[in-house]
Order: structure tokens, then C-alpha cells, then sequence
């Protein structure tokens, strides 16, 4: 019994979200604790003065020094063990007042031993566990001892007093540091979970960032490879009108038709990217459709190998964006005489697509500002692709991408 409730005070020592709880249900028990302490009181003065017979007046006397020990655990002792960390210097007057109370009553009278189970787990609460350990001893010795030189009693009462003192002592200091042990192993279990709570809003708010961070690096590859390329191809079809319109209004009329399309097909890309849909190009029609209108724009040629076949959307998505950012890449720095050539290739385990011009070529070895083929490699690396630009100066430049399919299943 005692070591059950030695169990209260610190197990109301306790972090985060477990102290809130921890205080409350401490604020509920003390007055359980209340209860067993004035049972245990009560019980106590009974059989001491139930006792009676020739040793009356010493029992009154025994009597009357428990009786200050409720006001002294109502003045000091119930407020001590309510707190987190009991202030030593404080606990040790409120235990030793109790003592001085309560051993010369267990020496006049030997019922009163039965005080010890409500204040040895008072001990264990208010004290470390080395100075707790001690007070227990002192509890549960003193008063046989005391009573033993006191009334001298035969052999066989003080053997039977003495095992009986040894057996509360040793029941009372194994069970009490075992579940001193056990509290303090859950205080610093409670620790961890606070941790781990901690982290793990920590780790959701870095998710949420770094979520936020992937979706505005998509949508910049975006906006970089429809709406970019788009509004750079109608800046270039307008100087080319304005070149045009005092000597050529044929081909001034041909471009302005072609910065119709262009227009219509950015006002259709925008929409795509707020409705999280798919690329204008490829709504509801194949991807080597999407790819002869996306030629036909570019003055390209177009070549498809292999079986045409329905593929997942992912592969492509990046396939036209690849084609896209290609192409543009081409016009920007190939030059305008330079020709350029699309190849699809349709494969069981996979799909590749080929963007070569015989341009002025380049370095791919040499430092780039560029966001166009940093976000072409990032796009074929979201599907477990492989993104490769071979180029020499002078020499033209071809775009390899490879994006790997599932391979077909033949029919029986």
C-alpha cells in the first residue's frame, strides 16, 4: 500500500503535453492521498486507544501525540508533496517534525506502527531517493528498537517484533526504489515523446516547405517551357511583321496568323496549369500528334519509329515539354538557317525522342545561366529517366531523352 502511493508525487514530473495532463490528474488524487492519509490516521488512534487495559494512560499519551499530525500534514506536508520538485530543506522539517511525533507514540504504543504506511510513502516523495532510504529505515527500526528497551519484553514478542519491522523495512525499500525506478523511466519517456512531438512538427513544417518549394520549381518549369517560349515566340513574330509590313504583306499576314496560334495556344497552356490538367497540346489527341503541331510551329520535321501505342501520362508530358524546350533552345541559339529534325521511337521498355540541329552547336561542358536544360534533366529524372545533350561548337546539337516504359504484355 505504501508503495503505491509513493507512485504521486513524482509522477506528476512530467514535459510537454504529459505535464498537462500529469497536473491535472495530480490535482484529482491529492485528494485521494487525503482520504488514505486520514483512514490511515484514523485507524491508527482507534487501535491505540481501543487497546486499553492496565497501559491506559501511557496509550493516552500515545494518542495524544498523533493528533498534531494532521494539522502539521494539512499546515505543511499537503502543500510540499503537490509540488514538481519539493524543496529539500522544506521536506526534511516537515518529515522531521513528523517523526518527533510519531516515534515516542510508536515506542509507548506498538499499534501506532501501523502510521508508517501513510508516511513512508510521504518519504519517498518529498526525498531523494539516499535521504528517503534513510527516513524509511529510521521509520520502520526506531520505534522496535525504542519499544524493545523501553518495556523489555521476552524473546519471542521481540523476535517477532524485530522480523516484523525487517520485513515492512525491506518491503517498503525494494518496492519503493523499484517503482521510483519505474517513474523515473517514464519521466524521461515522457521526455522523448515531447521530443519526438517537437520533431515531428518539425518535420512536417520542413515537408510543407520543401512541398512548396518542389510545386513552385514545377511550376517555373512550366511557365519556363509553354508560357515563356510562347510569349518569347510572339516578341519574335512581332519584329518580324514590323520587318515586313512596307515590302511583304504576305508573309506579314502569315505571321500575324501565326501569333493568333501562338496566343491561343499560351491562353491554353495558362489554363492547363491552373486546372492542373494536361499539357494543352496533348488534350485529346496522341502524342505524336501533339508533336507534328508542335513541328508545324517550329518549321521542323518529324519522324516516328516503332509501334504508336497509348502511354501513362507522366512519360509523355515529359517527352512534349522535352520537345518543347528543345525546339526553343534550337531557335534561340542554332541560328535561323540551321534545320532541325524530331525522331520519336516507340520501344517495349522504353521511349526516346531525339531533337538534333545542324546549328552553331556549343560547349555543353561550359558554365550556363540557363533554366531551359537544368529543368529538361530534372523533368526526365521525375520518371526515371535520362536526359543527355551532345553538341560540339560548330558542329549541331542533339537532345537525347529516354524515359523508360513498362514492357508490353503479348496476348496469348
Amino acid at each position: 500500500m505504501s508503495a503505491d502511493l509513493s507512485l504521486e508525487g513524482p509522477a506528476r514530473r512530467v514535459t510537454g503535453r504529459g505535464a498537462a495532463r500529469g497536473d491535472h490528474a495530480w490535482d484529482r488524487t491529492i485528494r485521494l492521498w487525503d482520504a488514505y492519509f486520514a483512514i490511515a490516521w484514523a485507524a491508527t488512534l482507534a487501535f491505540v486507544l481501543v487497546g486499553g487495559g492496565s497501559q491506559g494512560p501511557v496509550r493516552a499519551v500515545a494518542a495524544g501525540l498523533l493528533v498534531p499530525l494532521v494539522p502539521w500534514y494539512i499546515a505543511l506536508g499537503r502543500a510540499l508533496l503537490q509540488q514538481a520538485q519539493p524543496d529539500e530543506r522544506r521536506a526534511l522539517r516537515y518529515l522531521g517534525g513528523t517523526m518527533a511525533l510519531f516515534l515516542p507514540s510508536s515506542v509507548l504504543a506498538g499499534e501506532t506502527r501501523l502510521m508508517a504506511f501513510a508516511l513512508v510513502p510521504q518519504c519517498f516523495m518529498a526525498l531523494r531517493m539516499r535521504r528517503a532510504l534513510v527516513a524509511v529505515t529510521l521509520i520502520n527500526v526506531a520505534p522496535v528498537a525504542g519499544w524493545a528497551l523501553l518495556w523489555r519484553p521476552d524473546g519471542r514478542d521481540l523476535l517477532g517484533n524485530s522480523l516484523s519491522a525487517l520485513v515492512s523495512l525491506g518491503f517498503s525499500t525494494v518496492v519503493g526504489s523499484w517503482i521510483i525506478r519505474i517513474i523515473e523511466q517514464s519521466e524521461e519517456r515522457a521526455e522523448l515523446i515531447a521530443e519526438l512531438d517537437a520533431s515531428r512538427h518539425e518535420i512536417s513544417r520542413l515537408s510543407a516547405a520543401h512541398g512548396a518549394l518542389a510545386e513552385r520549381e514545377r511550376m517555373a518549369r512550366e511557365i519556363h517551357d509553354t508560357l515563356a517560349q510562347g510569349f518569347t515566340s510572339l516578341l519574335m513574330l512581332v519584329q518580324a511583321v514590323e520587318a515586313e509590313l512596307d515590302h511583304d504583306l504576305p508573309e506579314a499576314r502569315r505571321h500575324l496568323a501565326l501569333m493568333d496560334e501562338t496566343a491561343r495556344q499560351n491562353l491554353a497552356e495558362a489554363r492547363a496549369l491552373v486546372a492542373g490538367a494536361a499539357p494543352a497540346d496533348l488534350d485529346g489527341a496522341s502524342l505524336p500528334d501533339a508533336l507534328r503541331r508542335l513541328a508545324a510551329r517550329h518549321g521542323a520535321a518529324l519522324r516516328v519509329r516503332g509501334p504508336v501505342r497509348t502511354l501513362p501520362a507522366g512519360p509523355e508530358v515529359v517527352a512534349l515539354r522535352s520537345c518543347q524546350e528543345a525546339l526553343a533552345n534550337a531557335r534561340k541559339h542554332a541560328g535561323s538557317p540551321a534545320s532541325v529534325g524530331i525522331e520519336l521511337a516507340y520501344a517495349d521498355d522504353a521511349l526516346t525522342l531525339w531533337v538534333r540541329d545542324d546549328g552553331r552547336g556549343f560547349d555543353p561542358g561550359a558554365p550556363c545561366d540557363g533554366y531551359g536544360l537544368a529543368g529538361l534533366r530534372a523533368r526526365a529524372t521525375e520518371v526515371g529517366g535520362t536526359a543527355r545533350i551532345d553538341s560540339t561548337p560548330g558542329g549541331g546539337t542533339t537532345v537525347t531523352v529516354s524515359l523508360p516504359l513498362s514492357p508490353v504484355r503479348s496476348s496469348p
